[in-house]
Formats: structure tokens, sequence, C-alpha cells
């Protein structure tokens, strides 16, 4: 399946599975089912934002965007991660309200049978936009992926809150494990906020990323006599590589410019996506002796 395609199946079961946690909640009255709902609709907006971002990013460069349109995905990531907070604040409100006010749980076992439902039909669909974004290194649909998959942690565990309190009785349990989902979703936020927002300000690739192309670099090095100014950045799927490179006076430039073409080549061999620039320069340019 295209991006565009996983992104609107995502638009699609979500939708079915907001309702259905809706209609549920408000039947038997349960906190934890509500607070699911709200999830999932925010889960809903981010799959609505990450269909439209995919597709949007995956323009071609023009006149007003000579870099293309990749940094709509971070754009969008970062906006998902802040409506994962917004939801995680919302849930301990309502749960709280539930502990001040507590009100009895009708019908626990249709919300049982709507979270597990509503968990395995997230858990296929996440694994399909995981893939997805995998493949296309897109960090919309990874955040996406996330907030399925953060939803079946939660359908599951109200799940289960539910089915002890059916046993039970224990009403209490239902705010309680609403008030640790709502935790633990905005953990997983802030892990993916980290990831996301740092390419809206032309942060450097990871450590690890720098290395592997500094690696495939110095495998032409007895050819130049040494590389400074280096620079990368992230945008969207794709990764931008800069660098000066100081070649051999003797060297001419249908020569120079065949090893820029090798090292670029070897470039994006690992990194399919990524835009090189590399600035030759004379011996005499050398900053090192």
């Amino acid at each position: 399946m295209t991006s565009s395609k996983t992104a609107l199946l995502s638009v699609l079961s979500n939708t079915f599975i907001v309702i259905s946690k809706l209609f549920v909640g408000v039947i038997t009255g349960s906190v934890a089912v509500l607070s699911e709902a709200i999830h999932s609709s925010l889960d809903l907006v981010a799959s609505l934002i990450a269909f439209f971002s995919v597709r949007m990013s995956g323009r071609s460069a023009d006149e007003n965007h000579p870099y293309g349109h990749g940094k709509i995905e971070n754009i969008s990531g970062t906006i998902e991660t802040l409506l994962i907070f917004v939801a995680g604040i919302w849930i301990i409100y309502e749960c709280v309200q539930k502990i001040i006010n507590p009100t009895p749980i009708n019908f626990p076992h249709l919300g049982i049978l709507v979270m597990f439902v509503g968990a395995i039909i997230n858990y296929l669909v996440s694994r399909k936009v995981g893939k997805a974004a995998e493949e296309n290194h897109s960090v919309a649909m990874k955040s996406n992926a996330l907030h399925l998959l953060t939803d079946v942690y939660t359908s599951l565990g109200v799940g289960f809150s539910l089915l002890l309190v059916s046993i039970t009785g224990w009403e209490l349990l239902d705010p309680i494990i609403g008030i640790m989902l709502a935790m633990y979703i905005m953990r997983e936020a802030y892990k993916l906020m980290r990831e996301s927002f740092p390419p809206l300000l032309d942060a450097s690739l990871t450590d690890e990323e720098m290395d592997q192309i500094l690696n495939v670099i110095h495998q032409y090095r007895e050819q130049f006599i040494e590389i400074h100014d280096f620079r990368t950045r992230r945008s969207g799927p794709q990764e931008y590589v800069d660098f000066h490179m100081v070649v051999p006076s003797s060297m001419n430039i249908e020569k120079a410019h065949r090893l820029c073409d090798d090292i670029e080549h070897s470039i994006t061999a690992l990194f399919k996506r990524a835009q090189v620039l590399i600035h030759v320069e004379p011996e005499q340019e050398r900053t090192t002796k």
C-alpha cells in the first residue's frame, strides 16, 4: 500500500473506533471508556493530519520551496504529540472528577468487548502504518503508528480494568487505571516530541548517522586531502548533507567531479533520499598542515 492509502486506512479505522467507544462510554458511564474515546478521537485527528501531511510533503520542490515540503511532516508530528498531551491532561481531569463523584458502571461487558475489538483493529493497522513509515522515512506516519499502538495498550488496560470491576465490584479501579494510562501516553508523547521537533530547528542528524556518512566519505580518503565544514540536517523523510572537500591542485575538474559523484552515490546507497552538496576547494585552502 502507498503512504496515502495507508494513512487513509488509519483514518477509516479510527473513525469506526471513536464512534464505538463514545457510544459505549455513554451507555456504561465508565470514565475510562470515555477517556479512551477522547484518546481515540485525538488519534483520528492525528490520522487526518498524517494523511494530509504525507500527501503534501511528497510534492516536488518548486520555486517557493526549493528544498521541498518535507518539514510539513515534522510540523505534523509535533502537532500530534501536543494533541497527546492535551488528551492526557483531559483524561486525568475526568478521572479525578470520577474519584470525587463516583458513579456506577453499567453493562461493563459491553465496554470490555469494544475495548478488545478496538485494540485488535488498531494493532493490525499500526503494523501497516509502522511498516510504511519505515519504508518512507515518514515522521508523520511514525507518529501516527505510535498513536495507534498506544491506543492498543490503553484499550487493553481499560478492558482489563472493566473486567476487574465486574469481578470485584471495585469501581475505583476505573479512574485509577485511567490516570495510569494518561501518564503512559504523555510519556510516549514526550519521546516522540524529541524526534519530530528538532528538525524544525535544522538540528543535525544523529551521531550514529553522521558517523555512517563520514565512514563512507573516508573510503575515498586517498583521493582528497581533507574535508571540513561538514553539516547535516533532516527535513521530513529527507537528509541533507554538505561539506567542503580539499583536493590536490593536480586534480582536474573532470576528475574532481567524478570523485564527488562517487561519494554522493555511496551516501545515497545508505540514505536513499539524501541530498548531498560537495564544495570542492584547491589544495591551498586546506585547514590542516
